[in-house]
């Protein structure tokens, strides 16, 4: 049997239904500050985007640059593309994800992975031979 899903004592259907207001209540303190003061005209255009995607409206993906919005119910099940300073990277939102910044899932940096030094990197690299 499939372990149900709660946030803070609720079901998804529960926080589809809540208002934003509500809904801040049950979040962190930063997040509840946030949302309180009120979400900007980029987020406003995003969440219009998403509803208009789930709807049928809009047949192409949802792309945003808006790291900093919240995860919010009325967004699981759609994948955004969220700009990470390069590219778009495709995030699948999931109800695990309710109550997160999107910036969260889309790195910024990539883990460096090096390889063996040149020749001349080091002192004793300048004295092998070149194969």
């Amino acid at each position: 049997m499939a372990k149900q899903f709660l946030f803070v004592g609720k079901t998804l259907e529960e926080l589809q239904k809540m208002d934003l207001n509500e809904f801040a209540k049950l979040l962190t303190a930063r997040q509840r500050r946030n949302l309180k003061r009120g979400i900007t005209e980029q987020q406003k255009r995003l969440l219009k985007a998403i509803k208009m995607f789930k709807s049928g409206a809009r047949k192409k993906h949802v792309k945003t640059h808006v790291r900093d919005m919240i995860v919010l119910p009325e967004m699981v099940g759609v994948m955004i593309h969220i700009y990470n300073g390069k590219e778009f990277l495709p995030v699948n939102i999931t109800e695990h994800m309710i109550g997160h910044y999107l910036g969260e899932f889309s790195r910024t940096r990539k883990s460096v992975a090096h390889s063996a030094p040149g020749i001349g990197a080091t002192k004793s690299s300048a004295a092998q031979s070149v194969k």
